[in-house]
């Protein structure tokens, strides 16, 4: 058993990480540290694990665990790591966008690999730190991936992904609220979403011409998952697409190619992401689907655990989705 250490459990991927670990045979939950919270049990803020765990949150951390998982907003993992030091046996997820960008990846003498299991399996095997991607970026790119590798991504892309309330997160906004949300359909940052950094450096780790990426993300009046689709040029046959994707994921065991058309419910509360290939005329429209909670957040966030400490890369996460 390791033991785990959670910073910042109150929030929407806080509490997916908690569910996994309690559930995970090999892990054992030391800590869940919160400076609003302290003190109040787990169940006060996540009523779905009534009756699961007796813990309650923490306003100390142990700096000697064996994995912690970072749960904070954008920027504060930082300032963190910066007041708060963990033994150097510690490894370390941040489920921020801190570490995700090469030019961040260095910090404090530790470098962050970037968690994408289907890309970087080898590099998160020998990690001390790893930097989880983020949802909308984990979509696109096992959706592109295969292409990218190919050589056949130097024309522009076009994509558009839909996301769940949750994507938002548990603090309220204008654009979450219930009365806004409900029965409603919009877009957001149009061509500027800040994933488009750590999609862009993967698409381009294969050293092949990438072309622009044009990407419109959109909420959808759902909680959660996330469906994106992506067309480019492409003079090949549908049957080439698909071995291109077959083959790049034969040995993936949570990204698997449908022949059939997809939707989100297939996907949500697992941490598969489920891909389908279709061809029109001279041009590949690649869909793919996951829940933003798991393959895009905590779930792959623990399968990366899984793979810095040498458990099966899919003990915890064999999780089935609920299609009705």
């Amino acid at each position: 058993m390791i033991k785990a250490g959670i910073i910042g459990g109150s929030g929407y991927t806080g509490g997916e990480l908690i569910r996994l670990l309690l559930n995970h045979p090999e892990t054992e939950i030391d800590f869940v540290y919160s400076t609003t919270r302290a003190g109040k049990p787990i169940t006060s803020a996540h009523q779905d694990l009534l009756g699961l765990t007796d813990l309650a949150f923490s306003g100390q951390i142990n700096p000697n665990v064996d994995v912690v998982f970072l749960c904070l907003g954008h920027g504060n993992s930082t300032s963190f790591l910066t007041e708060n030091t963990f033994s150097n046996n510690t490894k370390i997820i941040d489920l921020s966008n801190d570490f995700r960008l090469k030019d961040d990846a260095t910090f404090d003498g530790k470098h962050f690999v970037y968690g994408l299991p289907e890309l970087n399996k080898e590099e998160i095997q020998s990690a001390d730190a790893i930097a989880n991607p983020g949802c909308f970026a984990t979509a696109i790119q096992l959706a592109l991936l295969p292409l990218a590798k190919a050589d056949l991504l130097s024309n522009d892309v076009h994509i558009n992904a839909v996301t769940g309330s949750t994507g938002a997160g548990v603090g309220l906004s204008s654009t979450s609220h219930f009365s806004w949300r409900n029965n409603n359909f919009s877009w957001y940052k149009p061509f500027t979403h800040q994933h488009l950094g750590e999609i862009g450096e993967s698409l381009d780790s294969y050293g092949n011409a990438v072309g622009k990426l044009l990407f419109l993300p959109t909420r959808g009046n759902f909680t959660r998952g996330i469906l994106a689709t992506a067309y480019t040029s492409f003079e090949g046959s549908l049957e080439e697409a698909k071995k291109l994707h077959k083959d790049f994921y034969a040995d993936a065991v949570f990204t698997h190619v449908s022949d059939e058309e997809i939707h989100l419910k297939q996907v949500v509360n697992t941490n598969q992401c489920h891909i389908h290939l279709h061809k029109h005329e001279d041009l590949i429209l690649v869909t793919s689907a996951i829940d933003n909670l798991l393959k895009g957040a905590s779930g792959q966030a623990v399968q990366n655990m899984n793979l810095m400490f040498g458990f099966p890369e899919t003990e915890g996460l064999l999780l089935k989705a609920g299609v009705f």
